[in-house]
């Protein structure tokens, strides 16, 4: 079977009082999801606009990224499929994970 499908994401941005704050809308034809993030600039930093809207829009998409993937776990449940392997708390190699006592581990 052969599909096709064109989805469309739009990124708007705002920033006010030093802090920038992102939209990231899926667009699927039938639907909508939407993805938030923000950045605050730290009042020591020079401020440069830029780098606020990187950051929001990274962190709206990194939002929008993750409700996607739970709706397609929903649908995958609700098919009868089994459940997705649980997400990865940690990075690096797993024989590295060593607890730490600094950490209260």
């Amino acid at each position: 079977m052969t599909h096709k499908a064109e989805w469309n994401v739009g990124v708007s941005l705002t920033e006010e009082g030093g802090t920038t704050r992102a939209r990231a809308v899926l667009d699927t034809g039938t639907g909508q999801l939407v993805g938030r993030g923000s950045a605050r600039c730290n009042p020591e930093d020079v401020e440069v606009p830029a780098i606020g809207d990187e950051l929001a829009a990274g962190r709206a998409l990194r939002d929008l990224a993750a409700r996607l993937s739970r709706a397609a776990d929903r649908d995958l449940a609700s098919m009868g499929a089994a459940a997705p392997e649980p997400p990865r708390t940690g990075y690096g190699w797993p024989q590295d994970a060593q607890p730490r006592p600094d950490l209260g581990h």
